[in-house]
């Protein structure tokens, strides 16, 4: 069978998209050029990690919205990365924005950093540990005051320590 015009054209049209859309991907935070105080090998992260933490952490992928137990946690303490146990969040400044993950309108001062991600078609504002360089998440104009941040999170990337 030889294949009509209209065809072709899909078919490069849809190749294109494809060279597009793969030349938009951010790197993983493993590939990361930037140097951090805590490094390990992917095979070290993997073991401690386990698959989904890995995948978020390491990897840059996002979890499932309402997935995290962390979403419920309305205690007094400190969200920490789940990679190198830094400070990252108090949760005096965690909201629920209902989007499905933890929300905050502000780190630790000096515990992330960010980068542009240009994964999704867009320019997003990536956020990650400054110890580790671990994916955490994504920060957003439209959350609340005083900063009107929505520090959007992974909950699978972070741990809790209540307050005692």
């Amino acid at each position: 069978m030889i294949p009509d015009r209209r065809s072709f054209l899909a078919l490069t049209g849809t190749a294109a998209a494809g060279v597009a859309l793969w030349g938009c991907r951010s790197a993983p935070a493993n590939a990361a050029a930037e140097r951090y105080p805590v490094t390990k090998t992917p095979a070290q992260w993997k073991a401690q990690l386990g698959p989904a933490a890995y995948a978020v952490l390491r990897e840059e992928s996002t979890e499932r919205p309402y997935s995290s137990p962390l979403n419920d946690e309305h205690r007094a303490g400190i969200f920490h990365c789940k990679g190198c146990d830094n400070a990252l969040y108090s949760s005096t400044t965690k909201f629920d924005s209902g989007t499905g993950w933890p929300s905050f309108w502000a780190p630790i001062k000096g515990a992330v950093g960010s980068k542009t991600d240009r994964s999704m078609l867009m320019a997003r504002t990536e956020i990650h540990c400054a110890r580790c360089g671990g994916h955490q998440g994504h920060v957003f104009d439209d959350g609340p005051k005083p900063t009107g941040k929505r520090y959007c999170m992974n909950g699978v990337s972070m741990t809790f320590k209540p307050k005692v």
